[in-house]
Order: structure tokens, then C-alpha cells, then sequence
């Protein structure tokens, strides 16, 4: 399954908590999403799915939301993307995993 990311990023919020998007289009999904991760430290990873720019079929989300949910591969690609993105002059690199 073909993924386009069209742009991702990573920062720490004023908490110090991790706070990521990577917004991605997906072979068989005609809408653009972003999916926003979150973590206090760094390993372990929440995840917040939703349409990019503008609303779209809800079950269309929900499908995504599933296959992300089952395959890891996935999921990983997104979130790596994100942690690859942040720059990483303050941080250790081995402070953050998935």
C-alpha cells in the first residue's frame, strides 16, 4: 500500500511532552489526512486520526483508523517520519523511540 506523506513534523511542548503530525494521503483513500502523535517521554506513542483540510466520508476514517490499528508497519512508517523531522539539537536521539 502506497503512502504519500506530504509534510510531518515533531516538537516538544511546553510540557516537554512530544507532539507530532504527519499528514499523508494513502492508495485507496481519497482524502488527505493527519495523524497527530503525543508522548510524555518519547517511547511510548498516542495517536489522534483525522481529515486534513476538509471534512470527508467518515467511513473512509474509520477504515483508516482500523488499518492503522492493525498494521504496525503502517502505523511505524507515519510515526517515524515525524521523529525523523524533529531536529534533534536539544534532545538525545536515543530519548525518543518508538
Amino acid at each position: 500500500m502506497n503512502i504519500h506523506i506530504e509534510h510531518v513534523d515533531m516538537k516538544r511542548n511546553e510540557d516537554e511532552h512530544f507532539v507530532g503530525h504527519t499528514v499523508f494521503g494513502i492508495e485507496g483513500y481519497k482524502d488527505t489526512f493527519e495523524i497527530t502523535f503525543f508522548s510524555k517521554r518519547g517511547k511510548e506513542w498516542d495517536y489522534s486520526l483525522n481529515f486534513h483540510k476538509e471534512s470527508g466520508s467518515e467511513e473512509e476514517l474509520f477504515r483508516l483508523d482500523q488499518l492503522l490499528e492493525e498494521d504496525d508497519d503502517i502505523y511505524n512508517q507515519l510515526l517515524d517520519a515525524a521523529i525523523d523531522s524533529q531536529e534533534l539539537s536539544s534532545t538525545d536521539e536515543s530519548e525518543i523511540s518508538e
